[in-house]
């Protein structure tokens, strides 16, 4: 897991030296999941910051769009699934988690994308590509839905054990 809390800069300089045992977990098909600024940092670069991200997603961090909404945005909000995901298995459409963000992504490729949430824009809330997995919202602040999808992660973990 890549936590994310703070901001960006901090947060890239926090793993530079553990960013090659980062790109070898995911290599090696071994799932990993970003959360909030932990997903932000898999993209190229951020609004936020003046550092590179780490480039192992193809897209941009942006700023919420502050003269359409209150930032940072702190609370609950709707999932919107888009398609078939490992991690949201037996989450129900509309499910409300809980976001702390003033950011969001934007992937190259939407096709990524399995969840959104809107807050003055769309907000890609869950993205999937093979064995990475973000999310911008805090599962573990996200009561029951939010452990379902703890649990899928470990599943996931524990199906590439075997």
């Amino acid at each position: 897991m890549l936590p994310g809390v703070g901001n960006f800069d901090p947060a890239i300089k926090s793993i530079e030296g553990s960013a090659e045992h980062l790109d070898r977990a995911i290599e090696s098909g071994k799932p990993v999941m970003g959360i909030c600024l932990g997903m932000e940092m898999l993209f190229e670069r951020s609004e936020e910051g003046k550092l590179e991200g780490l480039k192992i997603l193809d897209g941009d961090v942006v700023l919420l769009p502050k003269r359409k909404v209150k930032i940072p945005h702190m609370g609950w909000n709707n999932l919107h699934i888009k398609g078939d995901s490992r991690l949201l298995k037996g989450v129900r459409d509309n499910s409300w988690v809980y976001f702390v963000h003033s950011y969001r992504t934007v992937p190259k490729n939407r096709r990524m994308v399995v969840a959104t949430s809107d807050y003055g824009v769309s907000v890609p809330a869950v993205i999937e590509k093979d064995n990475l997995i973000g999310v911008q919202f805090h599962p573990e602040k996200s009561g029951d839905v939010g452990a379902v999808m703890i649990r899928n992660f470990i599943e996931m973990c524990d199906d590439e054990a075997k």
